[in-house]
């Protein structure tokens, strides 16, 4: 996998994370306990950093990145859906960016919110607790979050986790 330090800015991966041999780590990253970087994402902290907590999820063709003054933090039980973008923003504990969706500058996605496929959170923009924002530029619905999905990817993604860093191989 490629995982690359930048001048004195090192990765700092948990052991038992599993980073997908296809994803791209670049400098100021951390990532937590049995949390999970997919096939074809890019995570760079060149300007600032990025922390990911334990059992949060960064799907396949997810781009992390951060800005020289907002680092790009993702709390514990978080999920982070196929090609997101989060850029300069804070996941808070068990919340979820759904598939396609952007979170920009100084946006704050609260716990237990949900972030709906294909929204767009704008620069220092606040996702409540429990809500829902829907839409591009995104629309906050209150308490519309449905925990259950964020709790039940959260589990199937520590379980591929450990499934992955045991079984993937490649055959070619």
């Amino acid at each position: 996998m490629p995982i690359y330090a930048l001048g004195d800015q090192v990765p700092v991966i948990h052991p038992d994370a599993f980073v997908h041999p296809d994803a791209v780590i670049i400098g100021s990253v951390t990532i937590g306990a049995e949390s999970s970087v997919w096939a074809g994402a890019v995570m760079r902290g060149d300007d600032g950093y990025i922390e990911v907590g334990e059992r949060s999820s960064i799907q396949d063709g997810t781009v992390v990145h951060t800005t020289p003054f907002t680092p790009t933090v993702v709390g514990n039980d978080c999920v982070v859906g196929h090609v997101a973008h989060l850029e300069g923003c804070r996941l808070e504990d068990f919340s979820q960016v759904s598939s396609g969706a952007v979170v920009l500058h100084n946006a704050v996605v609260g716990s237990g919110a949900i972030v709906a496929a294909n929204s767009v959170v704008l620069n220092n923009m606040l996702v409540p607790a429990g809500a829902l924002a829907v839409g591009a530029p995104a629309v906050i619905k209150e308490g519309r979050a449905r925990l259950a999905d964020i709790e039940m990817a959260v589990n199937a993604y520590v379980a591929k986790t450990a499934r992955f860093k045991k079984e993937l191989r490649r055959i070619d």
